[in-house]
């Protein structure tokens, strides 16, 4: 009697699926709005990095296990956004649309958070 090994390929193609699709997140620039709500391009080296700014979009998890906030896509279609430093307030907020007010560290790509909240 001969005994055949299931092939496991579908898993394996919706591992790969999966694994690129959450790969595909690449947080970058994205627009941002300062307190008075006009928007405005994230903070460059040369402005003052102490400024403080608000942000909106997703707070999503992402395959490393770290929370970031989802503020678009890049022009190839990449979803983009920031890295979040207060991983606490962010996981309350997992899956949900929030505005982000804090300041902004280009060289990291990281909002060094000072409040979140349910977006209205």
């Amino acid at each position: 009697m001969k005994i055949t090994q299931r092939s496991n390929h579908h898993r394996e193609a919706l591992a790969l699926i999966l694994a690129t699709a959450l790969c595909a997140f690449t947080p970058g620039p994205a627009t941002a709005q300062t307190q008075s709500g006009s928007a405005a391009q994230p903070q460059q080296p040369q402005q003052n990095p102490q400024q403080e700014m608000k942000f909106t979009g997703k707070v999503v998890k992402l395959q490393t296990g770290q929370f970031a906030l989802l503020t678009g896509q890049t022009p190839e279609g990449k979803a983009a956004g920031h890295f979040l430093d207060n991983q606490d307030d962010a996981k309350k907020y997992e899956d949900k649309q929030v505005t982000v007010t804090g300041t902004f560290d280009t060289a990291s790509n990281t909002i060094h958070v000072t409040n979140i909240a349910s977006a209205a």
